[in-house]
């Protein structure tokens, strides 16, 4: 299990997963307590959950507000996304900025999403499976988002499909951010 920085926002960081592979099948390691203390990661899982996405879903840009807000580490056990993150945090040098990283289920990488980021994907194929771990449960009160088209990406969607939800959400330029 290594970990490294995002090149772009540093507080962003990308796993490659322990895995092992034979003629059973394979074995893959998510989350190790001392290797993420070891790298800075200080994260106390308090919910797992995952979805199952049909190509061109896009959900998000979803995010918890304080002092329900949470860190996120993701991973996709089937198919592809274009995983978006977005920073929040009002005193970053990286303030409003969005990345993109294409994670696969063959390249066995989680992300780690610290507070203060929106977080998104578009699924490229169907039936793809994304497990989320956050370390605050949710709350539907402090539950939010951007809409996902007011961010600096080119999903490069055609028709993608969207809960009325995510498509409703105010626009990153209208968002107040708490963070």
């Amino acid at each position: 299990m290594k970990v490294k920085e995002h090149e772009d926002i540093k507080d962003i960081k990308i796993i490659d997963n322990f895995n092992a592979g034979d003629n059973r099948g394979e074995f893959v390691k998510i989350y190790n307590d001392d290797v993420f203390n070891d790298c800075g990661i200080q994260m106390q899982i308090q919910e797992i959950f995952y979805s199952v996405s049909h190509k061109n879903v896009i959900r998000g840009m979803h995010f918890q507000i304080p002092p329900y807000d949470h860190d996120k580490l993701v991973h996709i056990i089937a198919g592809s996304v274009k995983d978006v993150i977005v920073d929040l945090r009002k005193e970053s040098a990286t303030y409003q900025k969005s990345i993109c990283i294409e994670l696969n289920a063959g390249k066995k990488q989680a992300v780690y999403i610290p507070r203060g980021f929106a977080h998104g994907f578009m699924s490229l194929e169907d039936n793809t499976v994304m497990m989320y771990m956050v370390s605050e449960g949710y709350s539907a009160t402090h539950d939010a988002g951007i809409r996902w088209n007011s961010i600096d990406m080119d999903w490069d969607a055609e028709n993608p499909v969207l809960s009325k939800r995510d498509s409703e959400f105010s626009s990153l330029k209208e968002y107040q951010s708490p963070f």
